[in-house]
């Protein structure tokens, strides 16, 4: 049996492709690489296509014995939601939509989510806990949980079994060296730090320094990205058990402050990557922070690589060799 990844070309989604074939397992990848790299992929079967293209999820579930979907394809920048909030429902809630339309009708009942730490909105405690209120506050989280309840209502009529692992921020890249974060434009902190470092940009900007902190600026939980495929690998194996579905969440139990992050990029690399301080964004909380135990206890997930010098290290070791992303050669097979 075969295993669906969408939006397997990703920076998240790459990872866990190469860590379901690190465990044996047969790989089936559809994106549309709007935002992923053929070059992340390799030793798969590679489908160019969109998940609202119902012919072409016919011809994947009649063509492949496929028992499960990780599913991550998905608009997932929170600024741009709130200018594009159509397109967002458009790709990620009716996407979904007619994925498990057609997964029903394949008889395929097994689907591990890729759903996000924005479906709590403002938190009301730290850290956060799967039982907390969920009330987004941007439209990319507003479509993420709209998902969740969709698939909460179809296991009640359908028998449909899920996994929703709600997640904090990824970093971090393969060990090895064989793929790591690439995006255009950049996003995430730490590879903007790592930019600096590499000459790319001239500074960092810390988006406040007056939150109540211990040192003023934001706290965030960073996970591995490698640490967070294989969370998506034992949500398989959990489904695979008929374990219980549900949501779970995904983060190192810790935070860790933008200043903190700086620095830590600035003992891995030896740059002294120079940092301004810029107005607070809007919709930014102080401080959000997962509770992982119940993930611990289910799942049976446990980080192997939680310190957050290790994340950088990683991250620095890929782009040093990379500092462009993906090789101009696999860019032009997209």
């Amino acid at each position: 049996m075969a295993i669906l990844v969408t939006g397997g070309a990703g920076y998240i989604g790459s990872h866990t492709v190469l860590f379901l074939l690190e465990q044996g397992e047969q790989v089936i990848v559809l994106d549309n690489l709007q935002k992923g790299h053929a070059g992340a992929l390799s030793d798969v079967t590679f489908y160019h296509g969109d998940i609202r293209d119902d012919q072409l999820l016919d011809t994947i579930f009649t063509t492949h014995s496929i028992d499960t979907v990780i599913h991550f394809a998905a608009n997932s920048l929170v600024g741009e939601s709130v200018k594009r909030p159509i397109e967002y429902y458009e790709n990620n809630v009716i996407g979904t939509h007619t994925l498990l339309k057609k997964m029903l009708e394949h008889d395929v009942k097994k689907i591990v989510f890729s759903s996000t730490a924005a479906t709590y909105g403002e938190p009301v405690q730290i850290p956060i806990q799967e039982s907390d209120p969920t009330i987004p506050t941007n439209p990319y989280g507003e479509t993420k949980l709209a998902i969740e309840k969709m698939f909460h209502w179809c296991q009640e009529a359908y028998g449909l079994q899920y996994v929703c692992l709600r997640y904090f921020n990824a970093a971090g890249a393969d060990p090895n060296g064989r793929i790591g974060e690439d995006h255009s434009p950049e996003s995430h902190l730490i590879p903007i730090v790592l930019q600096v470092a590499l000459g790319q940009r001239e500074r960092v900007a810390i988006f406040g320094d007056d939150y109540q902190t211990e040192d003023g600026s934001c706290i965030r939980d960073y996970i591995h990205v490698m640490d967070l495929a294989n969370a998506h690998y034992l949500a398989c194996e959990h489904l695979r058990k008929d374990g219980q579905s549900g949501s779970f969440n995904l983060g190192n139990g810790k935070g860790f402050s933008v200043k903190e992050v700086i620095e830590v990029c600035r003992q891995v690399t030896g740059h002294p990557i120079p940092a301004e301080i810029a107005p607070r964004r809007s919709g930014d909380p102080a401080s959000l922070i997962a509770s992982s135990e119940k993930a611990q206890t289910i799942l049976g997930w446990e980080p192997k690589y939680p310190s957050l010098e290790t994340m950088v290290e990683h991250a620095w070791n890929w782009h040093k060799e990379h500092p462009h992303g993906y090789s101009t050669e696999n860019k032009d097979k997209q």
